[in-house]
């Protein structure tokens, strides 16, 4: 997959000089949250509805309101999830393309770079979702891809999904028919396991266990 055929030119740059009153329609006819503002192939920075909405003087230049421009983008060689950061960061669903000297390429738009990332084979491929947790001091990326693959099964990816105090938590996709060998070699290693899982024979074993207890108070 190469993210760049994702680059859009279909909404026509504006310019400082161009009226508010093209900016609010284009808002009105497209649901999107910016547009990027151009001069001589360089890029100002991008307009924001909320902002552009609450202007009365519809006549006047954008120029004018050139304090109001918010100043993000991505490079040609961005990856899926560094544009999913600068989405997120800017709460945007258009994404400014510069190239290695900085002209303008045109956009990525939110839903076109969400398809390429949930159709690319991390996402797509059979897999089981492990997520442990531990201390961030004691997670080691490398023992982590150790314990599956010394498990004879194969790590599609990972990434550190949640990060509280002193303990992080990674999100782990696998392919693997041995998945409870794997939990329970991440259990000696002392990750705790949050994700739930049919075959975890651990907790299987304690909730018998606690069955049975359940059963001997009630006698």
């Amino acid at each position: 997959m190469n993210i760049n055929d994702y680059i859009l030119k279909e909404i026509k740059t504006f310019h400082l000089n161009d009226k508010v009153k093209k900016g609010q329609n284009l808002f009105k006819n497209l649901p999107i949250t910016h547009f990027p503002v151009v001069e001589n192939g360089r890029l100002i920075g991008s307009f924001a509805e909320e902002d552009i909405q609450t202007i009365e003087n519809q006549e006047a230049e954008l120029g004018s309101y050139a304090h109001l421009l918010n100043s993000f983008f991505a490079d040609e060689k961005a990856t899926v999830l560094e544009l999913l950061k600068i989405f997120a960061d800017n709460n945007t669903t258009i994404i400014p393309v510069l190239n290695k000297d900085k002209n303008y390429m045109g956009y990525y738009d939110l839903c076109d770079v969400l398809d390429a990332f949930s159709t690319s084979p991390f996402m797509i491929e059979q897999s089981e979702t492990l997520i442990i947790e531990k201390l961030e001091l004691e997670y080691s990326m490398s023992e982590v891809a150790q314990i599956v693959e010394a498990n004879g099964a194969k790590l599609l990816g990972l990434y550190v999904s949640d990060k509280q105090h002193d303990f992080i938590q990674i999100t782990l996709k696998i392919v693997s028919e041995e998945m409870n060998e794997i939990i329970q070699t991440f259990r000696r290693y002392d990750y705790k396991i949050i994700s739930a899982h049919e075959n975890d024979i651990y907790l299987e074993d304690l909730k018998n266990r606690s069955e049975y207890l359940q059963k001997y108070l009630e006698m």
